[in-house]
């Protein structure tokens, strides 16, 4: 291991004028990483030195040595693999410096003798060498540094790559000096945030208690400085909404919060971002938003996720609403849910559409469940309502065995064989509640209602 951190901060080594033989340590086994450099080739009888060749070969060898997590190999590897810092072809000379510290980092992280400091000392090296990969090169030791708990480290090194420039500022390093930002402000977050917790623990008379109120409003500036100036950059920053919308909402900002929240949302600029409407969604339903306001929010979240857990919720706005759309919405906001196969076992979603069928139907809206189930009755009963899963549903959960029996009940009629299988099982639990089913199901299945099937 000393041997591969050495050549990694040397970087440049003397060539050797005589050349040493290949090793075989054991018949048929050939360890090349144990010659001075792979330098020559056979072609022909004859040796020449073939930088393409030799460095391919060594960083195939590189490869394979880390998917067998052989990290002791893959750093004897990169010993040779250095050599294409002297490629003659300029492009993969350039492109040298990158893989190197991809590889290196990724052998040096798991080795079992590496260590903080050789981490520390060879990205600085490589920082050096690979000018144009600095600020990568900086975000990703800075991440090393917070995966071993060096938060101080970790907030210098970011400070130290947020200054550097090189050359003409170019759209590649804007992006990356805005993640060096944010990243800088969520660690400046993550320091104010436990000051927050520690606050909830003293007592407000307390001296201690102004110390650390006034340290943390010094902390959210920071962290302010850092992350809204990031925010009016297009792009998905979701970690740094919602840690800034806490700190705002900390301070009672209100109207500072929702206006983060409402352009993330809404901005065309921004890319479309489901989460962007359901941080929304929870800051307006905390400040107690009318019913109006959450549902016009869930409306445009159900149009991008139709499976979110969320869409639960949203049925039960519809549902309670005046607005008769609305209420044909909410039946469809449930069908539209059971339709993904992630869905199918969630026993709320199935009792919420048991309940609202027989709800609809009593309101005289067959028409309504008609056109939900049009597009449904050839691959429903299949999907949900086979002999198969009637058997598997009442054994894991009889529960949601009873609420699928309904539907498909109301759906399928009394001769449906998912409804039938679970209307003959003998619970005592649920006994009284399938002797009423069967009733239910008689009086409102849409088979018998005279709608078209």
């Amino acid at each position: 291991m000393s041997k591969f951190c050495d050549e990694l901060t040397r970087l440049a080594v003397a060539e050797r004028d005589k050349r040493e033989a290949s090793v075989l340590s054991n018949p048929g086994m050939h360890f090349p990483w144990l010659q001075e450099r792979i330098e020559t080739v056979v072609t022909g009888g004859k040796k020449k030195r073939d930088f393409t060749q030799t460095t391919s070969a060594c960083l195939s060898f590189i490869q394979e040595a880390l998917l067998k997590h052989q990290w002791q190999q893959a750093a004897d590897y990169m010993h040779s693999y250095l050599q294409t810092l002297e490629d003659s072809d300029t492009f993969k000379r350039q492109a040298a410096p990158e893989i190197i510290w991809k590889l290196g980092s990724e052998i040096l992280f798991y080795h079992p003798k590496s260590n903080v400091e050789t981490f520390n000392n060879f990205a600085d090296r490589m920082k050096n060498i690979g000018v144009l990969n600095y600020l990568k090169i900086s975000l990703q030791h800075a991440l090393y540094l917070l995966h071993h708990g060096m938060l101080e480290d970790a907030n210098r090194n970011l400070t130290d790559a947020e200054a550097w420039r090189y050359g003409e500022k170019s759209s590649s390093q804007e992006v990356l000096i805005n993640l060096v930002q944010a990243y800088k402000g969520l660690l400046q977050y993550y320091t104010w945030s436990r000051k927050k917790m520690e606050l909830s623990e003293l007592d407000e008379d307390d001296y201690a208690y102004t110390a650390k109120t006034q340290h943390m409003l010094n902390q959210s500036c920071k962290t302010s400085a850092s992350i809204s100036a990031l925010l009016k950059t297009p792009g998905v920053w979701d970690p740094f909404v919602k840690s800034y919308v806490e700190m705002l909402e900390f301070y009672g900002d209100q109207d500072g919060a929702r206006e983060i929240l409402t352009n993330y949302a809404y901005d065309e600029k921004f890319p479309s971002n489901p989460n962007a409407h359901i941080y929304l969604y929870e800051f307006l339903k905390r400040e107690k938003a009318p019913r109006a306001k959450l549902i016009s929010v869930l409306k445009i979240l159900h149009g991008i996720v139709l499976s979110h857990p969320l869409m639960l919720e949203f049925h039960t706005m519809l549902r309670k609403s005046e607005t008769e759309e609305h209420r044909k919405l909410g039946l469809g906001v449930l069908f539209e849910f059971l339709d993904f196969a992630g869905c199918t076992k969630n026993i709320t979603a199935w009792k919420y559409l048991a309940t609202y069928l027989k709800q609809t139907l009593m309101e005289s809206h067959p028409a309504w469940v008609e056109e939900e189930w049009k597009s449904r009755r050839s691959w429903w009963p299949t999907f949900h309502f086979s002999f198969f899963w009637a058997k598997s549903d009442w054994k894991a959960d009889a529960d949601l065995a009873y609420e699928k029996a309904f539907v498909a009940g109301i759906l399928l009629g009394k001769g449906c064989r998912y409804f039938r299988y679970i209307l003959k099982q003998d619970h005592e639990t649920l006994k009284k509640k399938i002797k009423r089913m069967k009733k239910s199901v008689k009086k409102y299945s849409i088979v018998n209602s005279g709608v078209r099937t």
